[in-house]
């Protein structure tokens, strides 16, 4: 299907695949310094414009062929550098949150973790699932959550709102099915994996303790999508 496809096209030099990467990460920064120095916006949504815009990178990692070494190399720098930004004030837009978490530190060692794991399977697909859930899922749903959830509740102290879980379940939904339609096919398990997959996530989500589900939610999630496909197939 779509991984096939790709395998047969020739990959961008390695230098060409870290520029691209580099220049969307940059990219990314720049909106986020933008809307954080012209744009009257809590601190929370330029936080959640980095960490939606940089989970994208992972398509480019799994389209263009970058090798495995290059996503945990990544992985192992930003997470020294958010490791740092907790004792320093390196990166105090994206580490503030209001609460104390670890939250970008787990998201930059779940994808050295799924990328590791992935990639050395030849199934890059599942880390993307797993990414795209985190980025995008995670990230609408505390904006969405913050804004306009109006009835809450509370995991180990942590307030969340229904609305935004009720966001992540779809979010989660539509990024599985949709990488899950163009690699698996148009088949019932791309429909009920995805729906599985979708109400994990949004329960991992809910336990945010400390930000730990920066770090369970992409790999809970790719794991339970790879091992429902290959059950359920």
């Amino acid at each position: 299907m779509l991984t096939s496809f790709f395998d047969l096209q020739s990959s961008p030099s390695l230098s060409l695949q870290v520029a691209i990467a580099a220049v969307w990460v940059s990219l990314i920064l720049l909106i986020a310094w933008v809307t954080n120095r012209f744009v009257n916006s809590d601190a929370e949504l330029v936080r959640k414009i980095v960490h939606i815009g940089t989970g994208n990178v992972i398509l480019f990692a799994w389209l263009l062929n970058f090798p495995a070494s290059v996503g945990i190399t990544a992985s192992i720098l930003a997470s020294a550098v958010t490791l740092l930004s907790y004792l320093f004030p390196i990166l105090p837009g994206i580490n503030s949150v209001g609460r104390q978490s670890l939250g970008t530190f787990f998201y930059a060692v779940s994808v050295g973790v799924l990328v590791a794991c992935f990639w050395h399977l030849q199934q890059p697909e599942y880390a993307a699932i797993g990414i795209l859930i985190m980025a995008w899922g995670d990230g609408l749903a505390a904006l969405i959550g913050q804004r306009f959830g109006k009835h809450k509740y509370q995991v180990f102290g942590v307030q969340k709102s229904w609305e935004g879980s009720l966001t992540m379940a779809v979010v989660s939904y539509i990024v599985c099915s949709l990488i899950l339609l163009f690699t698996v096919g148009n088949v019932w398990q791309t429909w009920l994996v995805s729906l599985i997959v979708a109400l994990i996530a949004t329960g991992l989500e809910a336990f945010s303790l400390l930000g730990v589900d920066n770090l369970t939610v992409p790999i809970g999630s790719a794991a339970f999508a790879f091992v429902l496909i290959q059950l359920l197939s």
